[in-house]
């Protein structure tokens, strides 16, 4: 097949939605000769920060000279990034290459009167198949939905399990409290891998632990108060943790710290599997770790910010870092949000920031907010809301309102479905204002 039928042939299972559950995902693997047994694991759970933690694990795991897979769910730019060696994502006659013997096996499946795979669990399997191929020396994989069931969690071979900041998120499925949320994502812990966890509410942080006991691991917390020094910035930030001084990363966010320190207690016990990893290529990686829609700076003049907040912890954590980097600056927010999440307490977190409220409808049909729903509910907290019929508006309609303000800063947040979208306009923006600009200069 050509990429665009393999991608017509990705939207024709999209229908088949999200099953929980591993047997689907373990005879699919098995057909194909079982890829991930072949492959070593960092698995990541959490409610926030998963991709942040993965990027600066699997940054500084290549920066150190290992070949390094990673797996991500949602891509923000384009569909290909899910599926990266080394940072570079999978080049498109690859994935049609590998779909096809997915496919194959998909479809015998079906046609023996199996649950045909959904598209998550093609694509995990085509993951496994891409990393065997390319001999990854380890694999940074994210979950996609929660732990214990997650399609992900056929693997076996898992070196460290590294839980981010876990809150209320995806009650309907994983469960109403958090201690039932925790065990769901406590799933991923595997007999006497490291398990990585940053500082927790105490509910959360006892089923962490005893599940680790009852598995055998051993359980190491990444503790951000241990962290010195911080030096927040919107371009660099810089602390020290433990022996290490002055370690900086280029990624702005107030909680990209405690991420950061994640990735370093992960990469120390990585160095305990025989993986080792000096101090500079550490530094390195840090440094080097870009990671799309996660309080990223997508424009400057005026400041132009895409965060993928769309729950109420990671509402309050874009509040603090809004509250941190832009005191007593004009805020202009694009928001757009899924109807399954909690979008009512994501707007009264964030809402009071803002001078104005700009709401998008986000591409996904079935469980789009649609934008006139989300401004009805934003009117009430704020007086300044306005619906965009589109995304290319809504960027237009926040450029107008900084008008000649040059301290003013445009946050566009919510979905991650949407930023890709949001980010292309932008950049086509800029390119026009440079080429009229380039012209102007020249007459």
């Amino acid at each position: 097949m050509n990429y665009r039928e393999a991608m017509h042939y990705i939207e024709e299972l999209r229908p088949l939605g999200v099953v929980m559950g591993l047997e689907t995902t373990r005879e699919l693997c098995a057909r194909l000769g079982n890829p991930q047994e072949q492959l070593k694991f960092v698995h990541i759970a959490g409610t926030n920060g998963k991709g942040s933690t993965l990027a600066y694990i699997s940054t500084i795991m290549t920066a150190a000279g290992y070949r390094t897979g990673r797996y991500i769910s949602p891509a923000v730019k384009e569909y290909r990034e899910r599926f990266q060696v080394d940072g570079r994502v999978i080049t498109q006659s690859a994935f049609c290459r590998y779909l096809d013997s997915v496919r194959a096996a998909a479809e015998s499946m079906a046609a023996q009167g199996l649950p045909h795979p959904t598209v998550f669990e093609v694509e995990t399997a085509v993951a496994f198949l891409y990393f065997q191929d390319k001999q990854c020396d380890i694999v940074v994989l994210e979950t996609g939905l929660g732990g214990a069931l997650d399609t992900t969690n056929v693997v076996e071979n898992t070196l460290a399990a590294v839980f981010s900041s876990i809150s209320m998120d995806h009650m309907d499925v994983l469960g109403d409290s958090l201690e039932k949320i925790a065990l769901a994502k406590a799933g991923i812990i595997k007999n006497k891998c490291y398990v990585i966890s940053v500082r927790q509410t105490p509910e959360v942080m006892k089923v962490l632990r005893q599940s680790a006991l009852s598995q055998k691991g051993k359980f190491l917390t990444a503790d951000i108060s241990r962290a010195k020094h911080i030096k927040y910035g919107v371009t660099k930030q810089s602390f020290d943790y433990d022996k290490y001084k002055s370690l900086e990363i280029s990624m702005p966010g107030q909680y990209q710290i405690e991420n950061a320190v994640l990735a370093v207690e992960t990469v120390l016990s990585l160095n305990r599997c025989g993986f080792k990893v000096p101090e500079e290529k550490i530094r390195e990686g840090l440094l080097q770790t870009r990671w799309p829609g996660r309080f990223d700076v997508i424009a400057k003049n005026p400041l132009f910010i895409a965060d993928g907040a769309h729950n109420e912890d990671a509402a309050k954590k874009l509040a603090e870092s809004v509250r941190l980097y832009f005191t007593n600056r004009k805020i202009i927010y694009i928001m757009g949000m899924l109807r399954d999440k909690e979008y009512d307490k994501v707007i009264r977190n964030t809402c009071d920031l803002a001078s104005h409220i700009i709401t998008v409808t986000p591409p996904v049909a079935d469980r789009a907010l649609p934008a006139l729903e989300l401004a009805q509910a934003a009117r009430e907290y704020h007086r300044a809301v306005t619906a965009a019929d589109s995304v290319q508006e809504a960027v237009e309609i926040a450029y107008l309102l900084t008008g000649k303000n040059k301290d003013a800063v445009i946050i566009a947040f919510g979905s991650l479905s949407y930023l890709g979208e949001l980010m292309e306009a932008v950049e086509h923006r800029d390119t026009i204002r440079r080429d009229t600009h380039g012209k102007s200069d020249k007459n």
